[in-house]
């Protein structure tokens, strides 16, 4: 019996154990979930480099490791730490796929990100570092929480509705969610897609245009991947040719290229295509960031290749 009290011990210290975020914090996602829904509370999930990222230092140093952010969230949150750490000695190999996993089904691209998800790891809110100690960052938090709020009282009152009516009311609650992460409600998508057949909530339309993007990004790495830098550009051109993308849309799909030249050092081709994203709306956001690009950074980099 003490041999496995022991054990039971050793597990639970395991998924509690304290790495860069401190005690309290959790690292095995499914373990966080299962405590998430037993305790009625959501998951504060926190993506992390804790040996080479400063801002994610910073934001530990300055917040999580004091009282009043551990007091203030506890009644509300369950804390997981995942870390992407440079020396990953200290994490077991069924933890480094894990954290990979995730990090690939969130699609984090920068760190610290913070996502705030119910206990079923769907997110409802994204953040990361946030200056002001831990008082104000645990007021911050309560104002995402104010999206799930939204998004249950939508999500509850569809449930009363039928047809059409119950998917528009499905799809106002999932506009609550960063639309980063709808494709993570799955079985939410599934129910408003059966009960609006005509595509009046335009859900089916995004979702296609979506899926291309995800397509085009699969597609652009396999052909970077090759080489093929000429072969990348082409699946760019037509997938905005297909998607029929204008304005902000396609200003963003045609911003491919630029990394790809940039990449290759091709500045001359690269200018035509910053020019064309200028083209699209030169009074756009992006139009105007392109502008000042080409006037300053462009123009340093063709004279120094012009140099050598």
């Amino acid at each position: 019996m003490k041999t496995a009290l022991t054990i039971a011990s050793a597990i639970l210290v395991s998924s509690l154990s304290s790495f860069a975020g401190g005690e309290g914090w959790m690292h095995d996602i499914e373990a966080a979930k299962k405590k998430a829904a037993a305790e009625n509370k959501d998951l504060f999930i926190d993506f992390t480099g804790s040996d080479w990222c400063g801002w994610c230092i910073k934001l530990n140093e300055e917040v999580f490791q004091h009282d009043p952010f551990k007091k203030g969230i506890a009644d509300d949150f369950i804390l997981v730490e995942l870390d992407y750490p440079r020396d990953k000695s200290k994490l077991s190999k069924e933890t480094i796929a894990q954290n990979e996993m995730l990090r690939e089904k969130y699609q984090i691209q920068g760190y610290p990100t913070i996502l705030l998800t119910d206990a079923d790891g769907r997110p409802y809110a994204k953040t990361g570092y946030q200056k002001g100690g831990p008082e104000s960052y645990v007021k911050h938090l309560g104002e995402l929480q104010k999206s799930k709020e939204a998004r249950d009282v939508a999500f509850k009152k569809a449930m009363t509705l039928d047809g059409v009516e119950k998917a528009m009311g499905l799809y106002a609650g999932l506009k609550e969610v960063p639309e980063d992460y709808q494709r993570l409600y799955s079985k939410v998508i599934e129910d408003i897609i059966e009960n609006d057949p005509e595509d009046k909530t335009g859900l089916k339309a995004a979702k296609a245009t979506r899926d291309a993007k995800i397509e085009l990004e699969k597609q652009l790495q396999t052909a970077m991947s090759g080489g093929d830098s000429a072969k990348a550009i082409t699946l760019i051109d037509t997938y905005v040719t297909e998607q029929k993308l204008d304005g902000e849309a396609k200003q963003e799909a045609l911003t491919y290229k630029l990394n790809i030249l940039f990449g290759n050092k091709d500045f001359e081709a690269l200018e035509k295509a910053v020019d064309e994203v200028i083209a699209v709306d030169p009074e756009s956001k992006m139009g105007k960031q392109m502008a000042s690009f080409k006037n300053t950074r462009l123009k340093q980099l063709k004279a120094q290749a012009e140099k050598k």
